[in-house]
């Protein structure tokens, strides 16, 4: 069974710097937000260490054996017997290039597969993809006030509602712990996928509106949220929140939306926070 949901935003853009839209459409990460994704991957890495064991305990071909004059080979009932082996971890992402890159960037350290479902795609903007704010409020200041102050002006635009993009993301994450429900093995699920979509997604799982103004805010680029799914009597669903936004150590350390120095050449943009 599913015991244990992460959620994990891919890493930055170049729509992501110049607070564009991106909605839906098909942006892959720029050398910062490669460099974030890279530094998550590699903290939760750290974090899930088991899962390589674990995936080698299932796949005894991908242990590496030494050359024919060695004095022993790999023992691969080390691997068997460890208490990793009786877990598991599976990787999913939306199938958006960045969320793909994001995804590799932690499942490629531990040997795992990743699998791509269209599920986890962004909330659509419909036709306000790609627009910076102040284009859409050239376009209808009205229907943009409306937006902020979650009272649906976007939806004239082809928007998905907070709604139905929370809705399509809880009904997916529901579906997938309910396959595994008779499965004995503990099982972690991690999904890299975007910003609004797991706010929403996770708004929805655990009862709160997604339209409501005091939720959870915004997730930053590569970081993460953790679940932890379960049930009444009766099989109804439950979901409680165990971390929210959290990132890797070196984010406090560092300037996490602009990156380290050594990849900021002279005429790059930097990253400022949006003022609405």
């Amino acid at each position: 069974m599913i015991t244990e949901v992460m959620l994990v935003r891919h890493g930055r853009t170049s729509y992501n710097l110049a607070h564009r839209l991106q909605g839906q459409i098909d942006v892959p990460l720029d050398i910062v937000g490669q460099w974030q994704a890279d530094q998550t991957g590699y903290e939760l890495a750290r974090r899930f260490y088991w899962a390589k064991v674990s995936r080698i305990a299932r796949h005894p071909e991908l242990l590496a054996q030494p050359g024919p004059d060695a004095a022993e080979r790999s023992d691969i009932d080390e691997y068997r017997s460890a208490p990793a082996a009786r877990r598991s971890l599976i990787v999913m992402s939306s199938d958006l290039f960045r969320a793909q890159q994001t995804a590799h960037a932690f499942a490629d350290l531990l040997g795992l597969p990743v699998t791509l479902d269209a599920r986890f795609r962004e909330r659509s903007f419909g036709r306000w993809e790609g627009l910076t704010r102040p284009e859409i409020r050239q376009i209808d200041d009205a229907a943009y006030r409306s937006w902020r102050a979650h009272t649906g002006g976007e939806l004239r635009y082809g928007v998905e509602s907070r709604v139905d993009c929370g809705r399509r993301g809880a009904d997916a994450l529901n579906a997938i712990v309910t396959s595994y429900a008779n499965d004995p093995e503990e099982t972690t699920l991690v999904v890299v996928s975007h910003g609004s979509w797991i706010v929403a997604t996770v708004e929805t799982l655990v009862g709160m509106n997604p339209d409501g103004l005091n939720n959870l805010g915004a997730m930053r680029n590569a970081f993460w949220s953790r679940l932890t799914p379960g049930s009444r009597p009766g099989g109804n669903r439950t979901w409680s929140l165990d971390e929210f936004n959290t990132g890797p150590q070196i984010a406090g350390l560092i300037d996490w939306e602009n990156g380290p120095a050594e990849l900021r050449h002279e005429s790059m943009t930097e990253w400022k926070p949006l003022i609405q």
